[in-house]
């Protein structure tokens, strides 16, 4: 069983480094990002009605979107707060950049010698 485990955890994380090398992590957040700012520039509600409907999930299904859009997550939450407009838009500006940062595939590099 333990083998089956190691194989299947090895192939997921190989799956995971190959999209962030590959910039398909990096694309999806990106569009994500775009989405959350046209929704936020729209202001029909778009981000309020997508905070309602995560919230109506199971919540084993929130929590799983939450590990796999942490950043974009965090984002939402950020902004369905009480906090003052540009307190909540500089956070979500700096989370969404680090989230960009982080996923750029030279990011992580470290010079050869």
């Amino acid at each position: 069983m333990g083998d089956v485990i190691g194989t299947v955890a090895s192939g997921v994380g190989n799956g995971v480094g190959w999209m962030a090398e590959h910039w398909v992590l990096f694309g999806v957040f990106a569009l994500l990002w775009i989405a959350f700012v046209a929704a936020l520039i729209q202001g029909s509600g778009g981000l309020d009605q997508a905070w309602t409907t995560i919230r109506s999930w199971p919540l084993v299904v929130q929590v799983g979107a939450w590990l796999l859009f942490l950043p974009v997550m965090a984002g939402l939450w950020v902004w369905e707060t009480t906090w003052p407009l540009v307190g909540r838009l500089l956070l979500i500006a700096g989370i969404a950049g680090w989230d960009l940062l982080v996923l750029m595939p030279s990011a992580g590099r470290v010079a050869q010698p």
